[in-house]
């Protein structure tokens, strides 16, 4: 996948979790729980999406690395690389 195929990933499932999302003024280096007032329970839905549609695990320790949309194409671009 490239990097503008991930990023649409993320942005649609943010779009299903929470229909009213606005990503007009999105910051790609910005936190994105901060910016869509996204909650855990929201980050944790955005996880198992990548998880069903992907088969990729993705370890709690590692939910950091999924912060803003920029760090969420950098942690999964080498994962999703086949798809």
């Amino acid at each position: 996948m490239t990097i503008d195929e991930i990023k649409n990933v993320i942005l649609e499932i943010i779009q299903d979790i929470d229909d009213e999302a606005d990503f007009t003024n999105l910051n790609p280096s910005g936190p994105l729980r901060d910016q869509l007032d996204l909650d855990s329970m929201d980050f944790l839905d955005i996880v198992m999406e990548l998880r069903k549609r992907y088969q990729i695990q993705i370890p709690e320790a590692d939910y950091p690395e999924l912060a803003t949309l920029d760090s969420c194409v950098s942690y999964l671009m080498p994962r999703l690389k086949a798809a």
